[in-house]
C-alpha cells in the first residue's frame, strides 16, 4: 500500500463520513428526535447536533477533502485545461461543481436554520444530501489515481 492509496483512502473516508452523517441525521436521528422529544428539547438537540456536524465539516471534512482532492488531481496531472476534456476531465469538473453547490447548500441550511426559516433549512438539507449522493456517483466514474 503506497502513499496514493492512503491519500485516496482519506478522501473516500471523508466522503463516506460526510454523506453517511447526512443520511444518519436525516433518516435516523432527526425522525427519532421528532417523535421522542418535547418540542423545546427537540429544537435544542437538533440545533446542537447540526452545529456539531457543521463544526466537524469545517474543521475536518472540508480540509481533508480539499487537500486530498487537490493532491490526487496533481498526482494525475490534472490542469485547468484538462477539466474541459471529454471523459475524466469533464467528469471531474462536474463533480467539483456539484461539490461546491453542495457546500453552498449546506452552509445555506445552517444559516436558514439559525434564522428560524425551517422550510428553507429543510429544503437546503435535502438539496445538500441529494447533491452529495450525486458527487459520490460521479466519483465512482473516476478511475483510481
Amino acid at each position: 500500500m503506497g502513499l496514493w492509496s492512503l491519500v485516496r483512502f482519506a478522501h473516500v473516508a471523508g466522503a463516506a463520513l460526510w454523506v453517511g452523517g447526512q443520511l444518519a441525521l436525516s433518516l435516523v436521528i432527526l425522525p427519532l428526535a421528532r417523535r421522542m422529544l418535547e418540542p423545546e428539547a427537540r429544537d435544542r438537540f437538533t440545533a446542537r447536533a447540526g452545529r456539531r456536524f457543521g463544526i466537524l465539516t469545517g474543521a475536518v471534512f472540508l480540509p481533508v477533502q480539499l487537500a486530498t482532492g487537490w493532491a490526487m488531481a496533481w498526482h494525475k496531472g490534472v490542469t485547468w485545461a484538462s477539466l474541459a476534456e471529454p471523459g475524466y476531465g469533464r467528469t471531474l469538473a462536474t463533480k467539483l461543481a456539484l461539490f461546491v453547490l453542495v457546500m453552498l447548500a449546506a452552509a445555506g441550511h445552517g444559516i436558514a436554520h439559525s434564522k428560524g426559516r425551517t422550510e428553507m433549512a429543510r429544503t437546503l438539507a435535502v438539496v445538500s444530501l441529494v447533491g452529495s449522493l450525486g458527487v459520490v456517483l460521479l466519483a465512482t466514474a473516476l478511475p483510481a489515481t
